[in-house]
């Protein structure tokens, strides 16, 4: 079973493009398995708390990298 694990820091995708993400992650297992991949992709998108990311040892939340926006979509990532 093809399985697709992407994190992603909390508030900085909208429920349409975590779909978008599930549904082109399950046409690329198709494209490369052929169909009978379909029925068995399983694609977890998982949303991380603010500040529980980080990159070379050091701990980030998006107000620090300017992404966060007043209305909680942020920036980071918008498809």
């Amino acid at each position: 079973m093809p399985f697709a694990d992407f994190k992603v820091p909390e508030k900085t995708l909208t429920t349409k493009q975590k779909e978008k993400i599930v549904t082109r992650t399950t046409e690329l297992f198709v494209e490369i398995y052929g169909e009978r991949a379909r029925a068995n992709t399983m694609v977890l998108v998982e949303d991380v708390t603010d500040g529980g990311w980080g990159i070379s040892g050091n701990v980030l939340t998006l107000a620090m990298l300017g992404q966060a926006t007043e209305d909680g979509s942020g920036a980071a990532g918008a498809a």
